[in-house]
């Protein structure tokens, strides 16, 4: 191997820790510095310095966020970077000497891994509007989980006062959330009656408001008992509901946005075209790859990223014990495995494909899975080619 030298950082919110081993694995440089641009730059020109001419690879443990700044003065520099996992750095600690956690014991490992491992996948700059896609569905993530966390709330509170309105209500939908914002306990739906519950859901655009109401009313009649702090409780729930429709407005604002930039990119039109992915999903699909194929050098490259391609599991006489990675792309494996659940009910070729493999013995879930896993070679032949998805005749190009 070539003289060459592995620097490793531990990014953190205020600062980093760098850490640069020689071939042999010994320390050259190990410092804290802030994530700030003057400190990075000098910490990259002391690194280089002691490369005296040798090649640097960079380590690092995560690909965005808090060390995006130090990330594109990598780029800038042309300098090679290597992403090793959080997952793969706790677990690789177990085997160095040395008790506890340290920044700087962390940026030991990851450049100690990084100048043994030859898995390590690159870094490389993705487009603009990948960055952005990347930006825009991490943001709607965020807000799914705080809707779920809202609406478990929602749930668990409006059971603890008024259990059959709870059984009688979907609180995922507008209409039910409408409801709980201006009645919540059984006497009032009760004083209120049907039809003027009726008018009042109507006043306000809520669909099937007679249907609603009659659900809602016939909730009441089944309890007469008011239970100690039912008044605050009705409270929590007005403001629960009114916090999971703020948020279902946001998610929806956030899918506009997803969704202009998206068309605006070059592949837009032949992710579309593969049955079970919309705006959505092709958005995180171009996020996760970095807007293009060119980092993957196959299908099976990509369909191991994406947590779709199963790895061997063998020990002793067992072998062809296959299970799901440890190291993938979660949400690009959601991507895969949303959309071939969806075109199992809207694609013909998909639907031919899900019950050729429950025929052959697999379970709902293994089923979908290898569907996943075939997507990735439709998409994979879609893009090289520049072509659309057809339902006739049934792609079955493998790159």
């Amino acid at each position: 191997m070539m003289s060459r030298i592995w620097a490793g950082i531990d990014s953190g919110k205020g600062h980093h820790h760098g850490l640069a081993l020689d071939t042999e694995g010994k320390t050259l440089l190990s410092r804290r510095v802030a994530n700030d641009e003057p400190e990075l730059l000098k910490l990259i020109g002391d690194v280089l310095d002691l490369a005296d001419g040798r090649e640097v690879t960079w380590a690092i443990d995560m690909t965005g966020g808090e060390p995006a700044l130090f990330l594109a003065l990598l780029v800038n520099h042309g300098q090679e970077v290597l992403y090793i996992p959080g997952r793969l750095v706790n677990r690789a600690s177990d085997g160095y000497r040395g008790e506890g956690k340290t920044d700087a014991r962390d940026a030991y490992v990851i450049a100690d891994q990084a100048r043994m491992r030859r898995d390590l996948r690159p870094i490389r700059p993705g487009d603009e509007a990948a960055i952005e896609l990347k930006l825009l569905t991490g943001r709607r993530s965020d807000l799914v989980e705080d809707r779920t966390r809202s609406v478990n709330r929602l749930r668990s509170t409006l059971m603890s006062m008024f259990p059959a309105l709870e059984r009688a209500l979907d609180v995922t939908n507008a209409g039910p959330l409408r409801l709980l914002t201006g009645y919540q306990t059984p006497a009032a739906i009760r004083r209120t009656g049907v039809a003027r519950l009726t008018k009042w859901l109507a006043n306000r655009k809520v669909r099937n408001a007679r249907s609603l109401a009659e659900k809602v009313v016939e909730a009441a009649e089944r309890q007469h008992t008011a239970i100690p702090g039912e008044k605050t409780i009705a409270k929590l729930v007005h403001t629960l509901a009114e916090e999971v429709m703020a948020l279902n407005e946001q998610i929806s604002e956030m899918d506009k946005l997803i969704e202009g930039r998206f068309r605006e990119h070059e592949l837009a039109d032949i992710v579309l075209s593969v049955p079970g992915i919309g705006p959505v999903l092709g958005a995180e699909f171009l996020a996760a790859v970095g807007g293009g194929l060119d980092k993957f050098d196959s299908p099976d490259a990509l369909a191991a990223f994406a947590g779709v391609a199963p790895a061997p599991r063998d020990s002793g006489k067992v072998s062809g014990n296959l299970h799901r990675p440890v190291t993938y792309h979660r949400r690009l494996q959601r991507v895969f495995y949303t959309s071939a659940l969806v075109s199992v009910r809207c694609d013909p070729n998909s639907r031919k494909f899900y019950d050729r493999k429950r025929a052959e013995g697999k379970k709902h879930v293994q089923a979908v899975l290898a569907l996943a896993r075939r997507r990735v070679n439709v998409l994979w032949a879609l893009i090289r080619d520049g072509r659309r998805y057809q339902v006739t005749p049934p792609v079955t190009t493998a790159a």
